[in-house]
């Protein structure tokens, strides 16, 4: 078969040529490029960070010199004597082993510079220490030959101290040139680099414009005219014109497709027609196929009796289809009705849960009388909240409480209910103001109410966090014991943290009973107490949707803690909406504070 220069192969040599220089150009970027991140790794990751570190090396050899002759002219303890000790200690080594590690990425030459260098410097801090010690007590100062030893080896020309300061001094000065040249000989490396990509580029950019309008002449000329031609055909076809006119075909692709399109034409003019006529609904319009082989015409023959047939199965099916839909909206609209009504009656019983629940927390006058500087923060993430607040007084003696119960929403309020009760009836029946007493007690209820019976057949879900406090106001002394959450205390411009137990309220009873742990605090006049449970901190937002944390939450309460309480609730409420902005509120939050005047 005779070689034919087809569409197919113009327009894939015209591409090769494109593509291979293409290649040659992405290939020379690629390598340049990956060449200079190299150089510019090593430079950014070496000799920079090692210029830096030698630098900060040869400053502390300098302050080494300056810190020790101040020991030797001042008797007392000074400032200088404790940031040579921390020079000694911390700051040395850590240089060291900062600078051990660049040198890794050094040569062999600079290696061993940094290795002596090091070996001096060890000496001369060795040195050092041995003048801290001989100069260690005010009665050393007096010691005339202890004070002509260490000064000759700190200030004499040739002393011991001064000779390896000075040595040190120099051959860093040295390895800090050496380091700074490699950086420049990187930096020259990467802008020779670059420079001879420029000029790969520009030679490949004049080839590909050359090639591309060679290939673009060519294309023209032997394939785009000619698709041109078919082109205008398709469109007056499209457009619903079927032309008179023969359109000329070559010796390639585009040839074939002209002859073919040429019979084509042919063919939908006989076929329009008869396309006319069923269109119209007459299913009984002749119409002959051009032959056993032709596939349209069978098809088009097939069509009109399909269509006949379809009419009429189309009229039955509307009707169908009707008389269904009708159904179908009665039955929707029905159960839309019941839904409303069932999720009105599940909202009307949480509501009336909520009464329950809001009945038995204290009223504010109660909080004011028993507390009256402070404040109460709370916010149920559901209608109903697992967090409560307690307040309760007996002997003499105020009892508050922040309690977490295990979930949100009802299943908490259920568990609020029950630790509520619990504490009541633990007060009433042995009227003991002692908290971690309380928690125990409260624990061993809360196992037995929800059948704790077995570490298997328990989970460890059912329990709450509590942190509970006895306050007696007149001699300011406090009492307190939690389960996990902690009690923070705010005194003279500082906050201090004491934290509860690891474990919660609610135990197995064939486990190890453990004993909550009792905590006696005196408090000053001043002194502001806070009690929360973690909604507060775990609450997500910000700009990046993270949580606000408790290191944040402690931050915010020492900056507002002289503030009046209502003030401090009010800022409290503020900064967590804005933190939480669009985010969904994810727990209950409670926060209280008390103030001791």
């Amino acid at each position: 078969m005779a070689f034919r220069f087809s569409v197919g192969r113009k327009i894939g040599s015209g591409f090769g040529i494109l593509i291979f220089l293409t290649f040659i150009a992405f290939g020379a970027t690629l390598i340049t490029l990956n060449q200079s991140r190299q150089i510019n790794d090593r430079i950014t990751n070496l000799y920079t960070p090692s210029v830096s570190a030698l630098q900060e090396l040869n400053i502390l050899v300098v302050r080494s010199k300056m810190f020790v002759s101040s020991w030797i002219s001042t008797q007392i303890e000074s400032e200088d004597k404790g940031k040579l000790k921390k020079l000694i200690k911390e700051e040395y080594p850590d240089l060291k082993k900062r600078v051990n590690e660049l040198a890794k990425g050094w040569n062999k030459e600079d290696k061993a510079s940094i290795s002596a260098i090091f070996n001096i410097l060890d000496e001369l801090l060795a040195n050092q220490e041995y003048i801290m010690t001989q100069l260690n007590s005010f009665e050393s100062y007096q010691d005339p030959g202890v004070l002509f030893e260490v000064k000759n080896m700190v200030e004499d020309a040739d002393g011991e101290v001064n000779d390896k300061t000075r040595s040190a001094l120099n051959k860093l000065s040295i390895l800090i040139d050496e380091q700074r040249a490699q950086s420049t000989k990187k930096n020259k490396e990467m802008l020779a680099s670059f420079s001879f990509l420029q000029l790969v580029v520009v030679g490949l950019g004049i080839m590909l414009f050359a090639g591309g309008i060679i290939i673009a002449f060519f294309t023209v000329r032997t394939i785009v005219r000619p698709v041109d031609e078919v082109k205008q055909l398709l469109i007056r076809m499209a457009r619903g014109i079927l032309p008179d006119n023969r359109i000329k075909g070559g010796h390639d692709e585009i040839g074939e497709m002209s002859m073919a399109l040429n019979r084509l034409v042919a063919t939908m003019k006989l076929t329009t027609e008869f396309a006319r006529e069923v269109g119209s609904g007459n299913f009984d319009s002749y119409y002959k196929p051009l032959s056993e082989e032709d596939t349209l015409g069978m098809a088009l023959l097939k069509m009109r009796e399909d269509l006949h047939v379809n009419e009429r199965m189309l009229e039955d099916k509307v009707a169908q289809r009707t008389a269904e839909v009708v159904q179908q909206k009665a039955e929707i609209e029905l159960q839309s009705q019941r839904i409303e009504v069932f999720y009105k009656q599940v909202t009307d019983s949480i509501r009336y849960a909520k009464r329950i629940q809001d009945a038995i927390l204290p009223p504010d006058s109660v909080v004011k009388k028993l507390l009256p500087d402070s404040f109460v923060l709370f916010k149920p993430k559901d209608i109903v909240s697992g967090d409560f607040y307690w307040f309760e007084q007996i002997n003499g003696k105020v009892l508050f409480a922040a309690v977490d119960c295990t979930g949100h929403g009802v299943p908490g309020a259920f568990m609020s209910i029950v630790g509520y009760n619990l504490l009541k009836q633990i007060l009433n029946k042995n009227q003991d103001t002692c908290p971690s007493h309380i928690l125990d007690e409260l624990s061993k209820g809360v196992s037995e109410t929800l059948h704790q019976r077995n570490f298997e057949e328990s989970t460890a879900k059912d329990g709450m966090d509590i942190t509970l406090c006895s306050f007696d106001k007149e001699t300011y002394e406090m009492e307190f014991a939690a389960a996990f959450n902690p009690l923070f205390i705010v005194r003279a411009g500082e906050i201090f943290e004491i934290k509860g137990n690891k474990f919660p309220i609610g135990i197995f009873l064939e486990k190890e009973i453990k004993k909550f742990t009792n905590h006696r605090l005196h408090l000053e006049k001043g002194d502001v107490v806070y009690i929360f449970s973690d909604g507060y901190a775990d609450q997500f937002g910000g700009s990046k949707g993270k949580k606000f944390m408790q290191s944040q939450f402690r931050n915010l309460l020492l900056d507002i803690h002289r503030k009046p309480m209502p003030e401090q609730k009010r800022i409290l409420d503020q900064s967590l909406e804005h933190w939480r902005g669009e985010e969904d509120q994810v727990d209950d939050i409670l926060v209280m504070g008390m103030r001791v005047n």
